[in-house]
């Protein structure tokens, strides 16, 4: 279609404005090809004639349709020019208050100057996982971009954020920094996502400052490079800086500040670590002051400092490093207050005593005198010598500020090389994504050197965007297969050469600043020369001789030339620098030294390969510029930026008033040109800007086919027809493999085309509905008037005729009338009395006939039956006997396994005993040999006192007289001393017989048991070994005594002399030798009482051991185990070794009889294996036997249906009533006695189930059989007493109906003879019936007969006893770790939960504590519990991923939190026990410790439950609930044609409905009531669940304007109808979960109802109480029409809501917590179930606990 023929009537154009820049206005009339003028009318009424050249015809854009408006991406509008971009970027800033936007690649960030809340953490984990065009426009889709596309292709990533100051460059990297370290956190304790985050307010305190646009402009550029591993979590970053802003040290402009850190400097200057600095206010230093204001509304730097400083320790940067750095700005302030004279016109100086110097100098360490003359004298280096000279002021003054930039610069450069090292890793870099900050393109009144490198680097930016840009088109159009065409764009790379090409700008700068007498004069002359009228980007202002101007890609630039020479130098005066290295102060003297190293900024921790070869310094010379160290740096970025995939942010400043949501035209358009928009624009409208794929197109634009269109079943082929037949020119699009390409505007005219459909069809429907009104009033009308005129008529008629004559003939008419009609009825009713009559006699004949038939083929049936049921009961009691016959073997061959492994059991305990027994007689011999020794040692000893004795007799003769009072009283003290001996000895030996009294109590009860012998020798042993050490621990004290005696009667020795000594020994010896000696004596006969006891005990045990022996090897003969035992063994038999033998030979016979129960055990497995076949083979006959009994059912079915055919033909009379009345009584009785045999046989199956119960619990499988047949016998009882009752039922209602019908007789004896027959043969089956019940009772008691034969044979029980059990399992300490790995670590769920209770797991847990309790034993239950808590927590541990394991154990933690709550014995948990369970509780200990820690277990595993369920149910809702549509047609796609990246798509992807969500739901509700769930916690987990459902739609439609509309509403509102519908089904409803979607409910009415009057703003207002007034104002905000026939909203509309709402406090949230989780409570349930019935499945393989 030609572009002239869309200037029609009714569409918009724009045409250009002085003041708006662009200004709509509307077509009032069709223009024609030639016309001269464009008749116009403006918004405002205004009639226009827009002038149009007829030969170009040149005319004005055409405006986008209001469908469009409002766009995400610039790219998806039909008609790309610039008023479209402009006005879209309007509607979204203003009206809608969305602050981003795509143009293709680039995101377009506009400054609100206000905080809005869409940075939060919520916002990062909504965008992180999404697909970029997914959700609306953000830097932080642009970073998960980034991130995806490394992960996804590993390879490094850039996102290059540029505009003018005040834009918001800093502010969009940081939040691009923050969602890095946000959605890929390390799992290091280094926290190097905090430290990459606080290398930023480090930067900006040092390089970021007010201006008169931004009042935190980044006065330098910095790109970032955030390190990720081969896990894509950070490890480290690195940081880049470029071109400093060094002149901003020593100079503001007005209302213009320094750089952040020096006011935060002075505002702190009062903190005493800050006192040594010497500061004051800003005001008082000129460096700082010169701006005249130096304060920030809203800005508090001293809490600024603190801030800084804490980012500081952060980053590891130590105190004394960061008062060093303090030092040297507090020194830049006191250097800016020295004050410079002048002395003579060439001559100054600075006074040494000046306060300032001296402060500079005493934090810099320097000498006052060097730096004062320093500061006013320079050297001059001639070819023969060096020459000093002095400076004038204003040289001294520039040398003073040259000073104190260059001082700052290295600092800046220090500090940045002190974070990157902070922020270094030792690991190996997988990909990095760096983030550059750069400015972008600037012109001001005044441009100098700065503003010539930032637009130069800006030329490069663009250049390498413009390269990348082409790049993805020709990737497109590859993979679509479309043919590429090259499409022309402004190429920059001449204005590139003209800067820095061989003999360019900035070489001829350097040249000129290498020059001693270079001016900027002569550089601009050499330029002059070089360019002037020879390149077309190279001009000469008029006006200015010291200027010239540079045609740039975004605006001609004019530079002036002063200063450049001086700022590319960047030099500093010898004098100076060499004063600076003296400093002891290391961080300034490090800054001047000779082989100074290059400063952080130029370095790179990265290797790339660049794309193009990059610019190579022609010489050395040129790397001391500033000019040679930019290029060379920003050909550095350009390589890395090359060699990575590029993102781009451009910033726009909306106003240089910084209002909030205040949009300027004209500084956003220079904006727009100057950062490469409008070129993308133009670009992209130059190709296929619009791109729809082949569903979408369908789905819009169905209505645009044709029947014959839709026949077609390919859609592509179908839209493919579709488009050759509304666009005629094939060059307008272009179709790909899965896209269709549109050149400008013919998505427009599409959308002109549906528009027009949808009008004429709305025009034909309007039609015909007023049509169809009009006539129903016009027929209403008419059948009116019609009934109006005919009672007027008839009137008129009766008036007209009515007379006597008429009268009579009428009546005569009448009577004629009726009597003809009657004789034609009476004819018509004979002829069909006649009919009647022979239809009825030739029916009635035939149904006898086939009455008869059936009767004779019935009685034919019962005899064949009769001898058929005979057969079968024959059959069925041989294969029940077999099947008893198996049971009593198979029942034999269990007791003989058991007592098998009784046998095995106490074969092992005898060879631990003998085991025992030898160790005690060799530890009984080491002590008898000890004893021996000592009794040794006594007698030596015995026989040097008597030789004492004797030496002293004589001596002590002689003394004897002279010393006898002395004897007395030492005779006195013997006596004492021998009483406390004897007292001694007493207690010693009631002691003794103490003991022996309880050894010999233990002993009588252990006499008891099988074990009497052992533990009697034991015992006796022991009580020898006693009585032994009580003998030598008297012999020991006896021992001490006389060492006492012997020290008293040395000490009187020493006193008196050496007689009364002698004396004194003699008396006590004489005394104590006598007692010795006795005791001596009794000892020897103790030794050899006991060796006596203990030859006797050995032959007791040589007796014993042969018995057993005797009955291991069951008749072996002494003499054959004489034969089998080698000679060795035969000399080895002594009183040892008979022991030792016998030991040996019961080994050799427990060898044998294993051997022999082996072969046994084999002949019996082979035995069950039979038994099983024929198990197999009688169950298959009982199913045999149960269809027959089913064939008997349709028998008596038949019978039935007989008898109501009988009813039903009325053929019984009054006289049968007696008959009937008689059968009645007959079938009571039948009944009655049917009804006393079962209640018979009811209690006899109970007797017999509980003797199985009590004695085949181990036999599972066979009892589960004969439950089985009683429950089949149980069935058959119930379905007879039915048929019974059935038949009552029939002969009631034949007695009802026989007392109305007494009309027939003639029939009375044939429907008698037939009632009395079938009454027969219901008696006959009832026999039957009867007689079965009768044989399967007698097949009971034989059943029990056998149990009990069997039972009596074991020989354990002579009588069936009903076993009462406990409710208790024992567990033993080494069974623990077995019991945990069967139950808990290797239980299967899925496995498990079929027929099982709620909870088995947990309560048979439980029943093992009980009888932990039960037997009060703390370790074994400390363990029990210890190990029971470590199993869970393992296996939840090792399946944190597997919701069915996790809801199984949780449900059995809930259900053993319950059981220790029920059974505590606590009052408030023992309410709804019963008594059996009352009397069950734990009896020794309190549990409550337990209970804590396992309802902190059981919450945590509930956190990974609710964590499972939310993470498969995640990616489910999004589609679900707001992509699918759930109602089909109620919504069409809105024409977005996203250019989205192809990398951010799956090339499939599980297209999840509505309907997934509710299977997945239920899939967890069916799970959930399987393993026995508590219902309040399943209600809890449902109410989780939903709430998940609600946050996360609510946010993505809050965050996602094509989704706000009226028909996405109604599409939501009936979803949630589907939930509440779930609910409902799932008996849910009192779990709250409804109410959690509630949010939801009001955003879906707030999209349907109507906005428009104050009624429907106080609605809204009452109406949406669960959402925030935040929320509420985006959805008004991003509410998009779907259809031109929807009224966008009026944005004073929203400002009326706002307003309503500001009363509201509910804080400024937009977006729910997603995460956030109800607090779980478990609530006490107590458990109905009886411990004492609880049946362990075979399948728990728990075979080692015991049910006491």
């Amino acid at each position: 279609m030609a572009v002239v023929e869309l200037y029609t009537k009714y569409n918009c154009v724009w045409i250009p404005d002085p003041d708006e820049i662009w200004k709509s206005a509307e077509i009032t009339k069709n223009y024609q090809k030639g016309c001269e003028v464009l008749l116009l009318q403006l918004e405002d009424g205004t009639e226009l004639e827009y002038p149009v050249d007829p030969i170009k015809t040149l005319l004005p854009p055409l405006r986008n349709p209001d469908i469009l408006v409002g766009e995400n991406d610039l790219t998806a509008l039909s008609y790309l020019h610039e008023p479209a971009v402009m006005h879209n970027l309007k509607v979204r800033f203003v009206d809608s208050k969305l602050i981003y936007t795509y143009c293709g690649i680039i995101l377009v960030a506009i400054n609100p100057y206000k905080e809005i809340p869409i940075y939060g953490d919520a916002i990062i984990h909504a965008y992180s996982g999404q697909n970029m065009g997914d959700m609306d426009p953000h830097i932080f889709a642009v970073a998960e971009e980034a991130y995806k596309q490394m992960a996804r292709n590993n390879r490094n990533q850039s996102i290059i954020v540029s505009g003018e100051s005040g834009a918001g460059k800093t502010v969009s990297a940081r939040y691009a920094m923050r969602y890095f370290a946000t959605v890929s956190k390390s799992s290091s304790k280094a926290c190097v996502e905090d430290k990459v985050l606080a290398s930023n307010p480090i930067t900006e305190a040092i390089g970021n400052a007010k201006t008169t646009r931004n009042d935190n402009s980044s006065r330098f550029g910095k790109y970032t490079e955030i390190s990720f591993d081969n896990w894509y979590r950070i490890i480290g970053a690195n940081m880049r800086t470029y071109l400093l802003e060094k002149s901003r040290v020593v100079f503001q402009t007005e209302n213009e500040r320094n750089y952040h850190i020096f006011y935060q400097l002075c505002a702190s200057a009062d903190r005493p670590e800050f006192k040594h600095l010497k500061l004051a206010a800003a005001e008082n230093f000129s460096y700082v002051n010169m701006g005249g204001n130096s304060v920030i509304d809203g800005v508090n730097d001293r809490t600024d400092m603190n801030e800084t400083q804490k980012t500081f320790l952060l980053l590891g940067l130590k105190e004394d490093f960061q008062m060093d750095i303090f030092k040297v700005l507090a020194g830049i302030l006191h250097l800016g207050n020295v004050g410079i004279k002048a002395v003579s016109e060439d001559k100054s100086s600075v006074k040494h005593d000046n306060k300032h110097l001296k402060i500079f100098c005493e934090l810099l360490e320097l000498k006052t005198e060097e730096m004062a003359y320093g500061l006013c004298h320079r050297k001059i280096a001639t070819t023969s010598d060096t020459v000093v000279k002095p400076m004038t002021k204003v040289q001294a003054i520039n040398a003073r500020d040259a000073l104190a930039k260059h001082i700052y610069a290295h600092l800046f450069s220090c500090i940045v090389d002190h974070i990157n090292q902070a922020l270094q890793f030792s690991g190996k870099q997988h990909t990095f994504i760096g983030v550059l900050d750069i400015y972008g393109f600037e012109t001001f009144d005044v441009n100098s050197f700065e503003q010539f490198c930032i637009n130069y680097a800006n030329e490069k930016l663009q250049q390498q965007f413009n390269l990348h840009v082409f790049k993805l088109e020709q990737d497109e159009y590859m993979k679509e297969d479309i043919p590429w065409t090259l499409i022309e764009f402004n190429d920059n790379q001449p204005c590139i050469d003209l800067i820095e090409a061989r003999m360019g700008i900035l070489e001829l700068l350097d040249e000129e600043c290498l020059l001693p007498q270079g001016t900027e004069e002569n550089w601009l002359q050499k330029l002059q020369n070089n360019y002037l009228n020879k390149h077309p980007l190279f001009e000469k202002p008029r006006m200015l001789s010291k200027a010239f101007i540079i045609l740039h890609f975004a605006d001609k630039v004019q530079y002036e030339c002063e200063g450049f020479l001086e700022k590319n130098r960047d030099t500093l005066y010898e004098e100076l620098i060499n004063v600076l290295k003296k400093s002891k102060l290391h961080l300034v003297a490090d800054f001047f030294q000779e082989n100074e190293l290059s400063s952080g900024n130029l370095k790179a921790n990265i290797k790339v390969r660049p794309a193009r070869p990059g610019f190579k310094p022609f010489n050395k010379q040129h790397r001391t510029t500033v000019g040679n160290k930019f290029r060379n740096s920003l050909h550095l970025l350009m390589e890395t930026l090359n060699a990575t995939t590029p993102h781009y942010v451009r910033c726009i400043k909306p106003n240089d008033s910084k209002l909030p949501f205040e949009y300027d035209s004209k500084r956003v358009v220079q904006q727009l040109r100057a950062c490469g928009v409008l070129e993308t624009i133009r670009i992209s409208a130059q190709s296929y800007p619009s791109r729809w794929t082949y569903f979408e197109f369908f789905s819009r634009y169905r209505i645009l086919m044709s029947q014959q269109d839709l026949a077609i079943k390919d859609k592509k082929q179908i839209c493919k027809e579709v488009l050759k037949r509304l666009i005629q020119d094939p060059n307008q699009y272009q179709f790909g493999k899965t896209k269709i390409f549109f050149r400008a505007g013919q998505v427009a005219y599409l959308e002109k085309l549906r528009a027009d459909k949808l009008r004429a069809a709305s025009v034909t429907i309007q039609k015909n509905l007023r049509c169809w009104i009009q006539r129903k009033k016009f027929l209403e009308m008419k059948q009116a008037a019609i009934t109006i005129q005919q009672y007027i008529r008839g009137q008129r008629a009766i008036r007209r005729v009515l007379n006597a004559t008429t009268l009579k003939q009428a009546w005569a008419a009448v009577i004629i009338q009726k009597h003809w009609r009657r004789l034609l009825v009476c004819r018509l009713y004979q002829l069909i009395l006649v009919a009647t009559i022979t239809i009825q006699s030739y029916t009635r004949g035939w149904l006898a006939r086939r009455q008869y038939k059936k009767m004779v083929q019935d009685h034919k049936a019962l005899i064949i039956q009769k001898h058929v049921r005979a057969w079968l009961v024959r059959r069925r009691y041989q294969s029940i006997r077999r099947f008893v016959l198996n049971i009593q073997l198979s029942y034999r061959v269990k007791q003989l396994h058991k007592k098998l492994d009784e046998q095995s059991k106490e074969n092992k305990g005898l060879l631990e005993r003998l085991t025992h027994l030898s160790t005690t007689h060799a530890a009984d011999a080491g002590k008898f040999q000890k004893l021996e020794e000592e009794f040794q040692k006594a007698v030596a000893q015995k026989k040097s006192i008597e030789e004492e004795v004797k030496k002293s007799k004589g001596q002590t003769d002689q003394t004897l007289s002279q010393f006898r009072k002395q004897t007395l009283s030492l005779q006195a003290q013997n006596q004492k001393l021998e009483k406390q001996l004897q007292e001694q000895t007493l207690e010693m030996k009631e002691k003794m017989g103490e003991i022996t009294q309880q050894h010999l109590g233990d002993l009588e009860r252990e006499e008891r048991q099988r074990r009497k012998l052992e533990n009697h020798c034991q015992v006796q042993k022991e009580d020898y070994e006693k009585q032994i050490e009580a003998l030598i621990d008297e012999v020991k004290h006896l021992q001490e005594e006389r060492l006492q005696l012997q020290e008293q009667v040395q000490e009187e020795y020493l006193v008196n002399d050496s007689l009364r000594k002698d004396m004194a020994q003699l008396a006590t010896e004489t005394l104590v030798i006598p007692k010795l000696k006795g005791d001596i004596a009794t000892l020897e006969i103790k030794r050899q009482d006991l060796e006596m006891c203990l030859q006797n005990q050995r032959k007791e045990m040589r007796e014993k051991v042969e018995e057993i022996t005797k009955q291991l090897l069951g008749g072996l003969e002494g003499e054959e185990l004489r034969k089998r035992l080698s000679p060795e063994d035969m000399e080895q038999l002594n009183e040892d070794g008979e022991l030792w033998l016998a030991y040996e030979g019961l080994k050799r016979a427990t060898r044998v009889m294993e051997t022999h129960i082996h072969s046994q055990k084999e002949s019996y497995e082979k035995e069950i294996e039979e038994l099983s076949f024929r198990i197999e083979h009688l169950c298959e006959e009982t199913t045999h036997l149960q269809q027959k009994l089913q064939a008997e059912n349709n028998t008596n079915e038949n019978i039935r249906q007989e008898l109501n055919r009988l009813a039903n033909e009325n053929m019984v009379i009054p006289e049968f009533k007696l008959q009937i009345l008689e059968l009645q009584k007959q079938k009571q009785d039948i009944e009655n006695h049917l009804q006393g045999q079962v209640v018979e046989m009811k209690e006899k199956m109970e007797e017999v189930t509980d003797q199985l119960q009590g004695n085949l619990e181990e036999e599972g499988s066979q009892r589960r059989l004969l439950e089985t047949q009683k429950d089949n016998y149980a069935k058959e009882k119930v379905e007879l007493l039915a048929k019974v009752s059935q038949l009552q039922n029939e002969n009631f209602q034949l007695l009802n109906r026989t007392q109305t019908d007494s009309t027939v007789s003639t029939r009375i004896q044939q429907e008698a003879s037939q009632l009395t027959m079938e009454n027969l043969d219901l008696e006959e089956q009832l026999d039957q019936k009867e007689k079965q019940i009768w044989k399967l009772q007698n097949q009971i008691k034989s059943l029990t007969k056998t149990i009990e034969k069997v039972n009596q044979t074991n020989g354990n029980l002579s009588q069936v006893v009903k076993k009462e059990y406990l409710g208790m399992l024992e567990c033993k300490t080494e069974d623990e770790e077995k019991l945990i790995k069967n139950l808990v670590l290797d239980l299967k769920p899925r496995g498990v939960v079929v027929n099982m209770i709620p909870g088995l797991p947990a309560h048979i847990l439980f029943m093992c504590v009980r009888h932990a309790d039960d037997t009060n034993d703390a370790e074994i239950l400390k363990s029990l519990m210890s190990s029971l808590l470590g199993g869970i927590k393992e296996v939840t541990k090792n399946h944190n991923q597997d919701f069915e394991i996790l809801s199984f154990w949780l449900s059995n933690s809930v259900h053993f939190l319950n059981c220790l709550k029920q059974y505590s014995g606590e009052e408030e948990f023992m309410k709804q026990n019963t008594p059996q369970q009352n009397k069950q509780c734990l009896k020794n200990f309190d549990l409550s410790e337990y209970r804590q820690i396992l309802s902190d277990l059981a919450i945590h595993i509930y956190q990974q439950f609710i964590q499972v369920m939310e993470d498969d149910l995640r990616p489910m809702i999004v589609p679900g609930m707001l992509e699918h549509e759930s109602l089909q047609g109620i919504s069409s796609m809105k024409p977005t044609g996203h250019r989205k990246r192809s990398s951010s798509f799956l090339e499939e992807m599980d297209q999840y409905t509505i309907s997934s969500i509710l299977q997945q739901l239920s899939y967890y509700f069916t799970t959930m009531c399987q393993h026995g769930m508590d219902t309040e916690l399943i209600k809890q987990s449902v109410k989780q669940l939903f709430f998940l459902i609600g946050a996360i739609t609510l946010n993505n439609l809050l965050l996602r304007k094509d989704m706000c509309s009226c028909r996405k509403g109604m599409q939501i509102r009936c979803n949630i109808s589907y939930l509440e519908e779930w609910l409902k089904d799932k008996n849910m409803q009192s779990s709250n979960a409804k109410e959690t979607l509630e949010p939801l409910s009001q955003a879906a009415w707030l999209l349907q109802v109507n906005k428009t009057t104050d009624d429907d703003v106080k609605e809204i207002c009452e109406r949406c109480s669960s959402l925030s007034a935040v929320q509420i104002v985006k959805i008004l905000n991003s509410y998009t029409p779907i259809d031109d026939f929807e009224k966008r909203l009026a944005p004073s509309f929203v400002r009326k809501v706002q307003s309503q709402l500001n009363s509201r406090e509910d804080g400024l949230t937009l977006i729910m917590d997603a995460k956030y989780h109800f607090q779980v409570t478990f609530p006490f349930s107590p458990s109905p179930q009886a411990l004492e019935t609880i049946q362990i499945p075979s399948s728990f393989k728990l075979n080692f606990l015991t049910r006491i």
